[in-house]
């Protein structure tokens, strides 16, 4: 019996101080940076139709580099690219993330952040917390998608109103009709809308239920088809690389089809670890995505990107990147499955957090803005030194992206490294100028050409 009891406590002792082992990595990951890992090759080795994929580098300490969040200082704003200007659109919001413009110019923005995790995310989960609140990524939800109105037409919002409240942590909208769907981070909810409405006060109807619970990657998008028949939804996963079980993925790390008359849903597309911005390819009506894709195995790796979306194809997450190289943390490894991962096609560097997409189609700035699609790159957090804190354009040939990205709106960090705004969700307003949604800054960003 005693052998027992010290057996017993020779375990409890072990798993202590391998706790305490842990919790002391992550506190040195946290705050002793400069110990950290540093990318040898440039963010531009990771981007285009055939990126650079050095082999993995794990580390024992993850390197964490988070830009910390200040937001923008009097007179200072992002810097635009060269034929455009940039002013803000609306300030002072909670967190923005998310936009759709509707028919009659009114723009909604979600105001939102990440639900409560029901298990709190153990010691890992506090430390990303730590992590996320210096980025500014801490406040709580506003649940909120709040109206925007420009009355007297001079690329300034100057009506406000709470449009919608109450809902959970609300992400992607689309107007389909005389309905809005709104994804929340649990399910997608329906709404009746009479254009020029300035608030919904009825309950909606749920129309499926989402993946939710430890709510890793939170944020839910949607976009209709051409005859509003389908919605799809982007569901990321519930973990890195799957260190929480594949119990916990089951119909994540994916876009949903979902059938509007009948409330039924299918796996569209798998193995995206975290798909958000959804924009249809206007000369071949081809649904594209930007993916978030996995840390920690070095600042070079892996590269986060843009790609169409096959019907029933696999993008290798969490078994294997880009395409078929082969992720060894994931065990037991699926060789089959990684066979069958088909590569995306543009690479957008790595860590560069890209999560805001629309097409240009209907743009009013600059020709070099004709044809292609704007991307909001939010900023790494994995990566020394930084990469994203940006907007950039891709451009299209024969429906396809192709050569090398344009920076459209850049002076997001401070000569120090600081935050002054992180770039999410990306729309064109009305008259075909470019919305962008920052939500450490607070503010909606209106980028038009210098000479309308």
């Amino acid at each position: 019996m005693m052998i027992k009891n010290n057996v017993g406590f020779s375990q409890f002792n072990a798993g202590f101080k391998s706790t305490l082992g842990i919790f002391a990595l992550f506190l040195s990951a946290l705050f002793l940076t400069a110990c950290g890992e540093v990318a040898s090759l440039p963010v531009s080795a990771g981007v285009g139709a055939n990126p650079t994929l050095p082999a993995p580098n794990k580390s024992l300490i993850p390197t964490v580099n988070i830009a910390p969040a200040q937001g923008w200082p009097n007179t200072t704003m992002p810097i635009p690219a060269a034929g455009t200007r940039v002013a803000a659109f609306a300030s002072g919001l909670e967190h923005p993330r998310w936009m759709t413009v509707l028919p009659n110019g009114d723009v909604l923005v979600a105001e939102t952040n990440a639900p409560p995790k029901a298990d709190g995310g153990g010691i890992r989960g506090w430390v990303m917390g730590m992590v996320m609140k210096r980025a500014g990524a801490g406040v709580p939800s506003a649940n909120r998608i709040t109206l925007l109105r420009d009355v007297d037409g001079d690329g300034v919002s100057d009506m406000r109103l709470a449009f919608l409240e109450g809902l959970y942590s609300p992400f992607g909208m689309a107007l389909v009709g005389n309905h809005l769907y709104v994804a929340n981070a649990n399910a997608i909810v329906r709404f009746n809308y009479t254009e020029g409405d300035k608030k919904i006060a009825d309950p909606g109807e749920k129309i499926i239920d989402l993946p939710s619970g430890i709510n890793h990657h939170w944020t839910k998008n949607i976009i209709a088809n051409a005859d509003g028949s389908k919605l799809y939804v982007t569901v990321g996963s519930n973990s890195n690389v799957a260190e929480n079980g594949m119990q916990a993925e089951f119909e994540r790390a994916a876009i949903l089809e979902v059938d509007i008359k009948t409330s039924t849903y299918r796996i569209f597309a798998s193995g995206l670890r975290n798909p958000n911005g959804m924009a249809w390819e206007p000369m071949s009506n081809t649904l594209f995505t930007v993916v978030n894709e996995r840390d920690e195995i070095g600042g070079d790796l892996v590269p986060d990107y843009l790609t169409s979306v096959q019907d029933g194809a696999f993008y290798g997450w969490p078994y294997s990147y880009y395409g078929q190289h082969v992720d060894e943390r994931v065990q037991p490894p699926q060789p089959d499955l990684v066979a069958k991962a088909i590569a995306p096609d543009y690479a957008l560097g790595s860590h560069t957090a890209s999560l805001g997409l629309a097409a240009s189609q209907g743009t009013t700035l600059p020709d070099t803005f004709a044809n292609g699609m704007f991307i909001g790159q939010h900023g790494s957090w994995n990566r020394k030194p930084r990469s994203g804190y940006k907007v950039i354009f891709v451009p299209f040939l024969n429906g396809k992206p192709t050569g090398l990205p344009i920076d459209v709106l850049t002076g997001f960090l401070s000569a120090q490294g600081d935050a002054y705004g992180r770039p999410v969700g990306v729309a064109l307003d009305k008259s075909g100028a470019l919305l962008v949604a920052d939500d450490v800054g607070n503010t909606i960003w209106r980028v038009t050409a210098s000479t309308p």
